[in-house]
């Protein structure tokens, strides 16, 4: 096999460049090329569009609300994770009103514990409802955990299911939530 020259042209594409995104993580971007990657299960993933000047931008959130929560771990909360994503919209040209959003996660990972997923999907869906922003739909609730890819130049978004064997990333999730082990309660805010 044969390497090209420094410079040469190829008939091979140029694969894409990825960003994958953690709980409490955003980015924005314009570029034709980036793909930016997530996997959820309870999480919430924001996928924000404006089709006029081709810039997107993606979150990842672990629990709604938390308007009264400060410093770094305020990013895990729905409430200040989609006002950074908003905002980092607006930064790179976007406008409010020609924003397209859709929704992914919110899966139920324990029948044994309440259903955070689809408290996360509701605060999502309520969010863009008050905020005027248009929600395209996506894909939220069930039982199972997804991967998501989402180009944002384009607004394009490809989601897999994950096995049951891939599940096992998502015990990090439940080992961040303050559980009470005896009632098996999860603490959403706490004193």
């Amino acid at each position: 096999m044969t390497r090209p020259a420094p410079g040469a042209q190829t008939d091979e594409p140029c694969p894409d460049q990825r960003i994958h995104l953690i709980q409490g993580e955003f980015h924005v971007s314009n570029q034709p090329r980036l793909v930016l990657t997530t996997t959820l299960g309870s999480c919430i993933a924001c996928c924000l569009f404006d089709p006029v000047v081709a810039v997107g931008g993606m979150n990842h959130f672990l629990l709604p609300g938390g308007d009264a929560v400060g410093g770094g771990d305020a990013r895990r909360y729905g409430a200040h994770a989609m006002e950074l994503l908003i905002n980092g919209m607006m930064r790179a040209g976007a406008r409010k009103s020609r924003l397209e959003a859709k929704l992914f996660g919110g899966g139920r990972l324990s029948v044994n514990l309440p259903d955070i997923g689809g408290a996360n999907a509701a605060f999502a869906e309520q969010f863009l409802r008050d905020e005027g922003i248009a929600w395209l739909g996506g894909s939220t609730g069930g039982g199972g955990a997804r991967r998501i890819q989402f180009w944002p130049a384009s607004g394009r978004v490809r989601q897999r299911a994950l096995h049951t064997a891939e599940r096992d990333v998502f015990q990090s999730e439940l080992a961040i939530l303050p559980i009470d082990a005896e009632a098996g309660v999860v603490e959403l805010f706490g004193d």
